[in-house]
């Protein structure tokens, strides 16, 4: 499966980088250029990174220090729309 479109990285590649030290998302980078382009597959190496034991991304510690809501939580209903009052 690709993690970076724009260079064509796989997630074998990006898990071997990781096997061989790689543990953020710049040092991944370095190897096959993944994260450089468009930066939408930045997320899914940093999913990876934390899967394989690599420390995560300070965005996530921040957010977790600060007690903020988690990003990958699925966010909660949108209240309903507020209809405007007809006029008698």
């Amino acid at each position: 499966m690709y993690v970076c479109m724009c260079h064509a990285v796989t997630e074998d590649q990006v898990k071997r980088a990781i096997d061989e030290g790689a543990n953020t998302p710049r040092q991944i980078a370095k190897g096959c250029k993944a994260g450089t382009d468009c930066g939408s597959c930045v997320r899914r190496i940093q999913a990876l990174l934390g899967e394989h034991g690599a420390r995560p991304c300070p965005t996530a510690r921040l957010a977790a220090r600060l007690g903020l809501a988690d990003p990958e939580a699925p966010a909660a209903p949108a209240p309903a729309p507020v209809r405007p009052l007809r006029a008698a």
